[in-house]
């Protein structure tokens, strides 16, 4: 199970670590988004400090319906203690975690400041 809060700012986050390909880790508070259909959103800056190799590019739309291009990386993130690869977007913005990623899992907030957030896999057959 994976574990958050929910924010002062009423944003449920929870930590991660993303691993890159030589092996480079950096430990990533991401807002989980609902909104977003993607797996994972990094800024420009941390795909470069993890060594992310470009997997090319996609288009997106965002909430106000404006439609932007994406480059796309590939990472690792260590889910439920688990190494499994995402997709990530390059996005000038807080780290996002989508409902891709989520696929699979229960997502249960307690929707007040300082509200716990829990992320379980759920058994499918």
């Amino acid at each position: 199970m994976i574990t958050g809060t929910v924010t002062s700012s009423y944003e449920p986050v929870v930590r991660l670590a993303i691993l890159g390909p030589q092996g480079q880790s950096q430990e990533i508070e991401a807002v989980v988004d609902t909104g977003f259909t993607g797996s994972f959103t990094l800024p420009p800056d941390l795909i470069s400090t993890l060594g992310l190799m470009p997997r090319g590019q996609g288009l997106g739309v965002l909430a106000d319906g404006q439609r932007i291009r994406f480059e796309i990386f590939e990472a690792e993130v260590l889910w439920d203690a688990q190494p499994r690869r995402i997709t990530v977007y390059a996005a000038d913005s807080t780290p996002l975690l989508g409902m891709d990623l989520l696929d699979g899992h229960e997502l249960t907030m307690q929707i007040f400041q300082g509200g716990t957030l829990s992320i379980r896999a759920l058994s499918v057959s």
